[in-house]
């Protein structure tokens, strides 16, 4: 079922992101006056098409992996000569970058409006309340301590644990002195710590930005109840149910949940006497975790569980809610943000300081894709918006075959006075199917390394 889910949530999520991005260069091409022969959502045979009055044929094809738009052109068929006004190859160079710029710039404006909905509607956000502080780390000898709320970072308010880790994320490769302002448990005046930092998270795989301080978020106390069980995996195998309260393993009293997850990460292949309640009723039953190995090498044990839900104490969240107007504000700023630091990660990946082995591909998004769905629309429609601005991130890079790389050959145009050459953006187009190649085997090869 979960992976049936995962490949519903990806289709859909492509769908639109691929949908909003190939309409806007449909859009703005009919606006041009560019003749469109084919619209199409996904690749290979179409499954569904239909022309309308305009002689375009709009197509949804088999594979829902990406899309395309088909505009008359003279450099791909020969175009009759009533119609060459309509050919894309005949308009000026303004009116080519306006339809090769709107695909990427739908993409920006749907995440507006995703970010938008999420604003007005309100969401429910974690405070940044310290957990705990590991001994002898960059957070425990700047101070920091069990209860304080952590208000700012280089001077950046934050009032989510979001918030802090989008921060935190945007400084790998940092050298110095971090400053966090928080307010100290009871105290109404906030406090600033220093944080003396060398090359923070460089090459980390994944990036841990609170491990690496040394912090931990606070969290309430979650009981040894299972709250998902995952078919197929050795929790269902065993015949644990929603709902069961993990009493004792091995006659070993279970306090809380991470106590219960402790013992099945430090027992993979195991055989474990598995003591239950359910319905007021104690039972047992043998469980025997499956082997992970984690990216950093250590094996650990997994049974394909999760715990209830626990209700947070109302001290420790926060709401965001704003008005339709002061939303459209703050919608464009989470997404300037959010490009800035895609773009400083593509950056920062490109100079060594992010690990390549960070590259996500099909399968990942399809993993992230279904989680978010799951847990609830709030995060699957922030996860949609942040893969949104990603694809128009990527799509403006300067390669050729993607729009970035037809935006360069036209401002050269505008340079030079005359089109690149034809010879010259053939060449182009095959380093730059090379460059798009190797990086989705990069992406589907670390993809799989994660599943292994």
């Amino acid at each position: 079922m979960g992976l049936i889910q995962n490949i519903l949530a990806v289709i859909v999520v492509l769908g639109l992101l691929v949908t909003f991005h190939e309409f806007g260069h449909f859009w703005v091409a009919r606006r041009c006056g560019v003749k469109v022969l084919r619209f199409s959502v996904g690749f290979g045979k179409p499954l569904w098409s239909r022309v309308d009055r305009h002689g375009t044929e709009f197509a949804i094809a088999a594979i829902p992996l990406g899309g395309y738009v088909k505009m008359l052109d003279e450099r791909e068929a020969p175009v009759p000569d009533e119609q060459l006004d309509q050919a894309f190859n005949r308009k000026s160079v303004w009116q080519r970058i306006a339809v090769v710029a709107a695909g990427p710039v739908a993409n920006f404006l749907l995440a507006i409006v995703a970010y938008w909905a999420l604003f007005v509607a309100g969401t429910t956000a974690v405070a940044p309340m310290v957990g705990e502080t590991v001994p002898n780390s960059p957070a425990a000898e700047a101070g920091l301590a069990h209860g304080d709320e952590i208000t700012a970072i280089q001077g950046e308010a934050v009032s989510n644990w979001e918030a802090v880790n989008l921060k935190l994320v945007s400084m790998i490769g940092f050298t110095g002195e971090l400053t966090i302002e928080a307010r100290p448990q009871g105290e109404s005046n906030a406090v600033a710590y220093q944080l003396s930092l060398r090359d923070y998270m460089t090459r980390q795989d994944p990036p841990q930005p609170l491990e690496t301080l040394g912090l931990t978020p606070w969290q309430p106390d979650v009981p040894a109840t299972l709250g998902q069980v995952i078919e197929g995996e050795a929790a269902a195998e065993a015949g644990l149910q929603v709902g069961d309260r993990i009493i004792a393993v091995d006659e070993q009293p279970i306090a809380d949940w991470m106590d219960f997850v402790n013992v099945i990460r430090g027992s993979p292949d195991e055989a474990l006497t598995v003591a239950v309640e359910r319905d007021g009723q104690r039972q047992t039953t043998t469980l025997t975790p499956s082997r992970n190995s984690l990216e950093t090498g250590v094996e650990i044990g997994y049974i394909g569980a999760g715990a209830e839900p626990v209700e947070w104490p109302e001290e420790y969240q926060r709401e965001i809610r704003y008005g339709p107007l002061e939303a459209v504000g703050q919608s464009l700023s989470r997404t300037a943000d959010m490009t800035l630091l895609t773009v400083d990660a593509i950056r920062k990946m490109l100079v060594g300081l992010i690990s390549p082995s960070n590259l996500s591909g099909p399968v990942t998004i399809a993993q992230i894709s279904g989680d978010s769905a799951r847990a609830g629309l709030e995060a699957f429609v922030s996860f949609l918006a942040y893969l949104s601005i990603s694809l128009g991130v990527l799509n403006l890079l300067p390669i050729p075959v993607l729009d970035g790389g037809h935006l360069l050959y036209y401002f050269l145009e505008i340079v030079r006075g005359r089109p690149v050459s034809e010879q010259t953006q053939a060449i182009g187009l095959r380093i730059g199917l090379a460059m798009v190649g190797t990086l989705m085997l990069m992406a589907l090869y670390f993809d799989l390394m994660r599943l292994w």
